[in-house]
């Protein structure tokens, strides 16, 4: 299992924005996922993804790494964001956009 904390900690060091969801951002899984999906590319930013239905490891691990028991989870600069309800809160407020525009490589 420390391997897997390893590949956690790995991808959300080596990812600026970093979405853990079911799916993948052409086919999210679940409602939520495809909200969150959603909230993300309308900040017009790339992102990275792990689909963690097919990283059975990942969906068992992440929750108790995070300290965070549910999907999605959006992680910004090594920080874990928070889930569905919390994206959309901030996309709404405007907040997500300049957190993401903030972190986003520079073009």
């Amino acid at each position: 299992m420390t391997d897997t904390i390893e590949t956690i900690k790995e991808q959300i060091s080596a990812n600026p924005i970093l979405l853990y969801m079911k799916g993948n951002p052409n086919q999210p899984m679940c409602g939520f996922s495809a909200r969150a999906v959603q909230h993300l590319m309308a900040c017009g930013q790339r992102f990275a993804y792990v689909d963690i239905l097919q990283n059975p490891d990942i969906r068992a691990e992440l929750p108790k790494y995070a300290n965070w028991p549910t999907f999605p989870q959006l992680w910004v600069n090594g920080e874990l964001v928070g889930g569905c309800d919390i994206v959309s809160e901030m996309a709404e407020s405007g907040e997500l956009k300049t957190l993401i525009d903030s972190v986003a490589p520079k073009a």
